[in-house]
């Protein structure tokens, strides 16, 4: 009988944490956020086919609070962005922050039993606040407001090793933010309304507070729905108009999750 196949070998099981629904436009020409995700990291695996790479399964965690997969089938996992906020104390958010910080706790097993290591967590948004909040660190409402539409991020040395580049352009849709990196965490990125804009722990978490997976149209949508809801002001949805159809690094970003799954 021959061996399993070892995760450097077989594609490997990400598990994405939905915890948002998209608005109605993104959700009928894309789907859910899963879907969302599956769309960019096809484009960040291509010429190989995504199926030769990952796994992918999707997980509501804001209306099924029982959808969590088990930590032992899985490599790692993904959660996506929300409109709600990582500090508030809903009862699904407070699961899905103990969730994240015990996977983030989860002891080092490569070498060990099975070789097996523990369960890798990649956080975008909400999801890179939940972390920092999981990890102790305080997360809340930015005093310096939104950042909105394709933003320029300056990146720390360890950012431009990972991502492969001087900067990044990334889609932002934010005014919440982790106010100051977590204990053991590299920084990567940072903006002058946002100096916690990336972080990294080898082999077990990458997180960023920008959306790789927005393209123009989603963007496009989820302004005009918030400047028309009183949301966003009208100076500051005009501004991030203006930058909205601006080249982007969203599939390099992909390209960098991509390898830290397998580092």
């Amino acid at each position: 009988m021959g061996s399993e196949p070892t995760p450097a070998q077989r594609p490997l099981r990400l598990a994405i944490l939905e915890a948002d629904t998209p608005v109605p436009g993104v959700l009928a020409k894309y789907g859910t956020y899963g879907s969302v995700f599956a769309h960019l990291f096809c484009q960040a695996c291509a010429p190989e086919p995504l199926e030769s790479q990952l796994t992918l399964s999707h997980h509501d965690v804001v209306n099924d609070l029982s959808s969590y997969p088990d930590p032992e089938t899985l490599d790692a996992v993904l959660i996506t962005g929300s409109k709600h906020s990582a500090f508030e104390d809903g009862e699904w958010i407070l699961r899905l922050v103990a969730y994240t910080k015990r996977l983030l706790e989860q002891p080092s097993r490569e070498g060990g039993e099975g070789g097996r290591a523990p369960v890798r967590v990649i956080g975008v948004c909400f999801g890179h606040q939940i972390i920092g909040r999981a990890m102790g660190a305080p997360v809340g409402r930015s005093d310096r407001g939104w950042e909105l539409s394709v933003i320029d991020m300056a990146l720390t040395d360890e950012g431009k090793r990972i991502f492969g580049g001087e900067t990044l352009k990334i889609h932002h849709m934010h005014r919440d933010i982790v106010h100051e990196y977590p204990k053991g965490t590299i920084p990567l990125a940072h903006t002058d309304i946002c100096a916690t804009q990336a972080m990294y722990v080898p082999k077990r978490m990458i997180a960023l507070q920008g959306h790789p997976e927005f393209t123009e149209d989603m963007v496009r949508e989820i302004l005009e729905m918030r400047h028309k809801g009183g949301i966003i002001p009208d100076a500051v949805f005009e501004d991030a108009i203006s930058r909205v159809a601006n080249a982007h690094d969203g599939v390099n970003i992909a390209r960098a999750f991509l390898r830290f799954l397998r580092e």
